[in-house]
């Protein structure tokens, strides 16, 4: 019996939306309980800042709505995989006020990359996991830097650090914080990303982007 409902749900592309109320009303009460700090020494949540594209690694995700206010989460759109673990992504992340785009921000997500252009001229930050949904982790994908590189918008790196967590047995070694953890989010500097630029620059600025990233995620390589 239980084998027949975990393969139902894993050939269930879209599961009922009260399912992830739950979840949604778990986090939001978790964070009242735990101690919360937002780090943005560069002010990069004055709405003047806005728009830009921010980059958060996978396993940093639980917390991350949660944590910045409703004004900005409805000024944020979340670019999510357009997988089966994709669409569960963006059913929570609309309960929490925030908008996605479903697709890919590399070249040959044509339909994302127009979508997310729009939202990004409207005013709307694009939020991207640059090594989801498979991986590798804390392996920065070339798509966000393909995106600011033709729109002009710069990259923001983003991280949900916690105290201390438990660690799921997943590609990404999801993260998820301890009973009274504290939980910080960090922002790092906006980083400018030329336009036009060659294959060699590409990576380049990949691997900017990925150290800055994983600057303010403490991650040490």
């Amino acid at each position: 019996m239980f084998k027949y409902l975990k393969k139902k749900i894993r050939n269930t592309k879209k599961l009922p939306n009260f399912l992830f109320i739950l979840p949604v009303l778990f986090i939001k009460l978790a964070k009242i309980c735990m101690k919360t700090e937002i780090i943005d020494p560069y002010n990069n949540l004055d709405p003047l800042k806005f728009p830009y594209i921010s980059v958060t690694w996978h396993n940093r995700l639980l917390f991350f709505p949660a944590m910045f206010k409703k004004a900005d989460r409805q000024r944020t759109v979340a670019m999510v995989s357009a997988s089966r673990d994709g669409q569960y992504v963006s059913d929570i992340c609309r309960l929490f006020g925030i908008q996605s785009v479903r697709g890919s921000s590399s070249k040959k997500g044509f339909a994302a990359f127009n979508d997310a252009l729009k939202f990004l001229k409207s005013g709307c930050n694009i939020s991207i996991t640059p090594d989801g949904p498979r991986g590798p982790r804390y392996k920065m994908s070339k798509g966000p830097i393909l995106l600011a590189s033709k729109t002009g918008y710069p990259v923001v790196p983003v991280s949900i650090n916690y105290s201390s967590y438990w660690e799921l047995r997943s590609w990404d070694k999801f993260q998820i914080p301890k009973p009274w953890a504290r939980i910080s989010a960090v922002l790092g500097d906006s980083i400018s990303i030329p336009g036009d630029i060659s294959d060699d620059d590409l990576e380049k600025w990949r691997k900017t982007v990925e150290d800055a990233l994983n600057s303010v995620s403490e991650i040490r390589k």
